[in-house]
């Protein structure tokens, strides 16, 4: 199956104020972030000011990642994260509360997709739910004890995909996807997450949504795409940046346009 470009997100980016409510002591960790879209993230937060933890499962990777933005002069640190492995994610939880104690962001980006985009094997497909959505749930549930519970700072920002969107989505219109089928039940189940834990956590000083940045060029795509992962993340990193009064929670971001998924 060919992908379709009915697919991807619209791509428009909402603003980043030039009001800042963050600073140098603003905390963010971003999963996954040694390459492609999670290391473009970190970057942007880094050169925005703020504190940022990038995470890896290859140490050697995510220390020639951070060693590559510290060059640049900022403020970067690395953990190794395999959020596939619970003891990884207890190890890194009790150094990060450890070393800084408080959280205000958290992108959850580590993802895996074993096919081509014309491919829909199903062959690893207990390693891509087991990374992609218990991964991301394992952790957050881990960190969110050490999460400020500020309504103006406080937010998770899953990032994940429109292949698991239910509403205006693949499932809804089109049943079982034939695309990507393992990649879009984690992805499905991810968004589900979001919707669960912003409603949980209303009203309690934690913001939680979900981003899909659409067809980008990263290795999960093989270098194929519209847009780069730089174009991706800074629309990421608007979304975790939103002001206190245009912080919302519970919604699915599609590039930037919010979409809220009312059937989850």
């Amino acid at each position: 199956m060919e992908y379709s470009k009915e697919l991807d997100a619209p791509f428009s980016s909402p603003s980043l104020s030039s009001t800042k409510w963050w600073s140098k002591d603003t905390v963010a960790i971003v999963t996954g972030s040694n390459k492609g879209i999670g290391f473009a993230i970190v970057k942007r937060l880094a050169e925005l000011g703020l504190t940022v933890i990038l995470t890896a499962r290859d140490i050697e990777k995510g220390h020639k990642a951070v060693e590559a933005l510290r060059d640049q002069g900022l403020n970067v640190h690395f953990f190794r994260l395999d959020v596939s492995d619970p003891a990884s994610i207890n190890t890194f939880a009790s150094w990060f509360g450890t070393i800084f104690g408080a959280l205000d962001i958290l992108v959850n980006n580590a993802a895996v997709s074993f096919n081509d985009i014309n491919e829909n094997s199903v062959e690893h497909a207990e390693t891509v739910i087991k990374t992609n959505f218990y991964g991301a749930k394992l952790l957050t549930e881990a960190l969110l004890p050490m999460f400020r519970h500020s309504n103006s700072k406080s937010r998770i920002l899953n990032i994940s995909s429109r292949l698991g969107s239910l509403n205006n989505g693949t499932w809804e219109s089109k049943g079982w996807p034939e695309l990507w089928t393992d990649y879009a039940v984690s992805k499905l189940a991810l968004n589900a997450y979001t919707r669960v834990l912003a409603k949980r956590y209303m009203g309690r000083g934690i913001s939680v949504n979900s981003y899909c940045p659409g067809f980008t060029q990263t290795s999960m795509t093989r270098g194929k795409g519209t847009h780069t992962a730089d174009d991706a993340a800074d629309i990421g990193a608007r979304l975790a940046l939103l002001q206190p009064g245009e912080l919302p929670t519970g919604r699915f971001y599609l590039g930037g346009t919010s979409i809220i998924d009312s059937k989850l």
